[in-house]
């Protein structure tokens, strides 16, 4: 059981040409840890020595197979952080997802402000399905999650239309009516 303990420290800090290898302070941290650990095996041995030699062959095997074994190291370092880690270090688990759509390779809003709905819907009909979601997506025109799903592009198109014309004539009822070349309105000229 001794030899036990005194061969892990070279197990476990493995050695000092290799890529993991300790730093001299935390060869000597964890020397001191591992000789800690036998002196409590040895005092356990003397009360009770078949539990003893349990825990040792036990720590032994885990510890070669963590020094073999990288994600075994990182198992056993999770599990046996301090209670405050786990609530730190879960939203670093959960990673945020990633857009997952490229953005649209044109703007409807500024194709249908050049060229009106008949420019938009000549433009859109030469995308694929996929960019016509991309566009979809970008600009937040998947109000029921269903523009998503559709296999025909025909549908695609008509829901990229219809959202950018109703969000072009938003509001369009308080700007007043728009004034006509021959109309002049007599009410707001400043009389002389």
């Amino acid at each position: 059981m001794t030899e036990q303990s005194n061969s892990q420290p070279d197990a476990v800090g493995g050695d000092s040409s290799g890529e993991g290898a300790p730093s001299r302070n935390n060869s000597i941290t964890l020397h001191a840890e591992v000789q800690q650990a036998g002196e409590a095996l040895l005092k356990l041995g003397a009360s009770d020595p078949e539990l003893a030699g349990t825990l040792a062959r036990v720590l032994g095997v885990v510890a070669s197979e963590a020094a073999r074994t990288s994600r075994l190291a990182k198992e056993l370092n999770k599990a046996l952080a301090s209670p405050e880690s786990p609530s730190v270090s879960r939203p670093s688990e959960r990673p945020r997802r990633p857009s997952r759509r490229t953005p649209g390779v044109i703007d409807p809003f500024a194709v249908f402000a050049e060229s009106g709905e008949s420019g938009l819907r000549l433009q859109l009909k030469e995308l694929s399905l996929e960019q016509l979601r991309d566009i979809v997506s970008e600009h937040g025109m998947d109000h029921d999650r269903l523009a998503m799903k559709w296999k025909d592009p025909q549908r695609v198109i008509d829901r990229i239309v219809e959202r950018v014309g109703s969000r072009v004539t938003k509001g369009s009822a308080f700007r007043g009516r728009p004034t006509q070349s021959g109309d002049s309105p007599k009410a707001e000229e400043p009389s002389d």
